[in-house]
C-alpha cells in the first residue's frame, strides 16, 4: 500500500548573505515560511533482501539517480534506520510535480522531506520504528540547507548556510500568488553573482562583527556569521517574531503528528491566534516588514534578469492601493517571486497583471505548522 505526501514549498521572509565561510559555504539568516502550494510524492516501499530504489516523476526535468534529493535521503535514511543497524528495502519514489524546478521555493527539498516521511510510514507495517528528531535533522542536512525547515513547518528561523532552523510563531494566514517565470536561476551562480558585485563595489563584509540583540527564546543569534547584514536581519526577526507566552505558561517541546517536534521554546500555548502572542496584538507579518526586510539575493539577480524585478514590481502594486501587497521578494534566490496580500481582491488582482504580460502564476496562502503537519499525509 503506497503513501502519498503533499509535498509543500516555501517562500523566504527576507534573507541576509554574509561572507563565504571556509567550507566555501555562505552564512545565512533568513525567515522561512511554508505555503499550500505543493508536489505529491507516493511512496512504496518494503523489506527485501537488497536494497533498491527508484524514482519516477511527470516531469522530465527532475533527476531520477541518485542525484535527486529524495533519493539522497531515503538513502541515508534506510542506512540509519533499524536503531542505527541500517535497513534493506525496495523503494519506489514518484515525484508529481506542481510546482517549479529551481524556482527557489524549495521544491526539491520538500521533495526529500515528504520522501522520508513515506517511507517510515511504509516501513513502520514491518515494525521498522522511526528516526528520531536528531538524526532526521542531520541526515537533512547533509541532503540540502534547506531541507531541514520542511522538518518544522510554519515560520522558521534560519542560520548558518539555513540548515540550522529553529520554529517561530506563525504568522497569521495570508494570501499570497507566486509569480513563475519560465527561466530557472542557479543558484550556485546567484551566489558567484553576489560574490563579484560585493568585490567590484568594495563593500566590506564585517568579518569580525557579531550582534546580540533580542531573541527568541531558545534562539542564539549571536555569531550568526560576522556580517552586519545577518545581525540587522537576525535583530529584525527576533523584534518582529519574538513570542510571549501567556501569563503561566511555559517553554517546552510541541510534537506534530509526524513525531517531529518544534524543539525551540516559547511556543507552548499557542492555541489561539499567532497574533495573540504579540505586545498589543500587533499583526507579526506587518511587524517584520515594518523593519524593512529584504533578500539579498535581489540585488544580483535582478542585474542578471531585469525582467525579474519588473515582476516583483507587478507584484507590489495591485493597482488599488488599499489592495496593494504588504510585502513582495524574491523567494531564495529565484527565479519564483511572490507577494503577500491582505485582501482576495488584491491577489486576484495580481494574477490579472501577470496573466497579462505572460507570467505563469499560483494563488496560495501561508500555511502554519499545524496545518502543514495536518495535511501532510493525503
Amino acid at each position: 500500500m503506497a503513501t502519498t505526501v503533499r509535498s509543500f514549498c516555501k517562500i523566504n521572509l527576507g534573507l541576509a548573505i554574509g561572507p563565504a565561510r571556509a567550507d566555501g559555504f555562505h552564512a545565512l539568516t533568513t525567515c522561512y515560511q511554508t505555503l499550500a502550494a505543493h508536489d505529491l510524492v507516493r511512496v512504496e516501499g518494503r523489506p527485501a533482501a537488497q536494497t533498491s530504489l527508484r524514482i519516477t516523476s511527470n516531469d522530465m526535468r527532475v533527476p531520477t539517480d541518485a542525484s535527486n534529493t529524495a533519493w539522497k535521503m531515503a538513502e541515508r535514511a534506510l542506512k540509519a534506520l533499524g536503531a542505527g543497524t541500517g535497513v534493506r528495502a525496495e523503494v519506489h519514489i514518484h515525484i508529481e510535480k506542481r510546482l517549479p524546478v529551481q524556482g527557489g521555493i524549495g521544491a526539491g527539498s520538500a521533495n526529500a522531506v515528504a520522501a522520508l516521511i513515506g517511507l517510515e510510514r511504509e516501513l513502520a507495517s514491518a515494525g521498522v520504528a522511526p528516526l528520531p528528531e536528531p538524526e532526521k535533522l542531520r541526515i537533512a542536512a547533509e541532503v540540502g540547507s534547506d531541507v531541514p525547515l520542511f522538518l518544522i513547518g510554519g515560520t522558521v528561523l534560519g542560520l548558518g548556510r539555513g540548515e540550522q532552523v529553529s520554529p517561530l510563531p506563525d504568522i497569521p494566514v495570508t494570501e499570497c500568488v507566486l509569480a513563475l517565470p519560465e527561466v530557472g536561476v542557479s543558484t550556485p551562480q546567484a551566489f558567484r553573482d553576489w560574490d563579484e558585485l560585493q568585490s567590484s563595489e568594495g563593500r566590506a563584509q564585517s568579518p569580525g562583527s557579531q550582534g546580540t540583540g533580542h531573541r527568541a527564546p531558545g534562539i542564539e543569534l549571536t555569531g550568526t556569521g560576522g556580517s552586519d547584514r545577518l545581525v540587522a536581519l537576525s535583530r529584525a526577526l527576533a523584534s518582529a517574531l519574538s513570542p510571549r507566552p501567556p501569563e503561566g505558561s511555559s517553554a517546552g517541546v510541541g510534537a506534530h503528528s509526524s513525531g517531529v517536534s518544534a524543539f525551540s521554546g516559547g511556543l507552548a500555548g499557542n492555541s489561539g491566534s499567532p497574533a495573540n502572542l504579540f505586545a498589543g496584538g500587533q499583526d507579526p507579518l506587518l511587524a517584520l516588514v515594518r523593519t524593512g526586510i529584504e533578500n539579498d539575493f535581489e540585488e544580483a539577480v535582478f542585474r542578471q534578469h531585469p525582467f525579474l524585478g519588473n515582476l516583483k514590481r507587478i507584484l507590489a502594486d495591485s493597482g488599488n492601493p488599499k489592495d496593494a501587497a504588504v510585502y513582495a521578494a524574491l523567494s531564495g534566490s529565484g527565479s519564483a517571486l511572490f507577494g503577500l496580500y491582505g485582501t482576495s481582491a488584491g491577489a486576484e488582482a495580481v494574477e490579472v497583471r501577470l496573466a497579462e504580460v505572460g507570467i505563469r502564476s499560483l494563488r496560495t496562502r501561508t500555511l502554519p505548522r499545524d496545518e502543514y503537519w495536518q495535511g501532510m499525509v493525503e
